[in-house]
């Protein structure tokens, strides 16, 4: 089943065009030929034809990029989640998202998956992410089986990862909320757990995914707000929602990033969710610099 094209902001079809400053800094493209039965069967109940096009996106690059033009976004973040035993994504997906990234490094931003619980040299795989072109990592708390805050008690390796990421400056992007996929403890996505690695790790830029989302709202706007070194981003959030789920989300300012989980359950294209933020009652130059400038301003182009 083929996707149907949908309309550009303002209106424009072509990397050119399409080139206007957007970037969703949260997307997934992953091997999916590593994905556990119990996943692959929630991809398929996104409808008919929906595993197999995501089949075709994972094949060919030009085709992602394609959607992207479609929808006026220059950049995209590929975010890995290595957790073998949820989603059964390995540490090979990294090496599949620096292959996928070298179609356009300029567009496509890969985003390395790591897990504490398996990594033998926390400084040195930081230190291996950052010399092969990464942008950011991953940790993901629901599907790898550990809190974001775990170093407190036994984690070790988990506050060595946070350490090393901190001295480099290399932003560490978070899960918080819950998860869909069997397998996943999502008790261990409330966000309170990341304001401790925020007061330990002041310097260390913290990406506070999903907002908490649907269950802790408020927890992740206090943590937000109360650190100035966590950003939070969006995806993940059904964007008409946003002003009843973060009613003073601009009291964040600068530190709100867009980005829309796709093709994550619910999120279909990225126009629909661009458009449905801009219809926000939020202040235009403000959703514009969410849109925009935020994410520049953490990752430069």
């Amino acid at each position: 089943m083929e996707r149907e094209a949908t309309l550009c902001y303002p209106c424009a079809v072509g990397t050119n065009e399409a080139a206007r400053g957007i970037t969703d800094i949260h997307i997934h493209v992953q091997p999916l030929a590593e994905l556990r039965p119990g996943v692959e069967e929630a991809i398929r109940r996104e409808g008919e034809g929906h595993l197999e096009f995501l089949r075709r996106i994972e094949e060919d690059p030009s085709l992602l990029l394609a959607e992207m033009d479609r929808a006026g976004i220059e950049r995209v973040g590929l975010v890995n989640d290595v957790s073998p035993d949820v989603t059964g994504f390995t540490e090979a997906s990294n090496d599949f998202s620096l292959r996928y990234a070298a179609a356009d490094r300029a567009r496509l931003l890969p985003i390395a998956g790591i897990h504490a619980l398996r990594v033998r040299d926390p400084e040195g795989t930081v230190d291996g992410f950052i010399e092969s072109g990464f942008v950011a990592l991953k940790i993901h708390p629901p599907h790898q089986g550990y809190a974001a805050n775990a170093y407190l008690g036994d984690l070790e390796a988990l506050g060595r990862i946070y350490r090393r990421a901190e001295e480099r400056r290399f932003p560490v992007m978070i899960h918080t909320g819950t998860s869909v996929f069997p397998g996943a403890r999502s008790r261990l996505g409330h966000p309170i757990d990341v304001d401790d690695v925020a007061v330990d790790f002041p310097r260390l830029p913290i990406l506070l995914a999903h907002g908490g989302r649907p269950l802790w709202y408020d927890e992740a706007f206090f943590v937000a707000r109360r650190h100035p070194n966590i950003v939070l981003d969006l995806s993940g959030i059904p964007p008409k929602k946003l002003a009843e789920c973060f009613p003073r989300l601009p009291d964040l300012g600068d530190r709100v990033l867009w980005g829309s989980d796709w093709p994550g359950p619910g999120v279909r294209d990225f126009r629909t969710n661009i458009d449905q933020f801009l219809a926000l009652p939020f202040p235009d130059e403000w959703k514009d610099r969410v849109l925009r400038a935020n994410s520049l301003a953490l990752f430069p182009a």
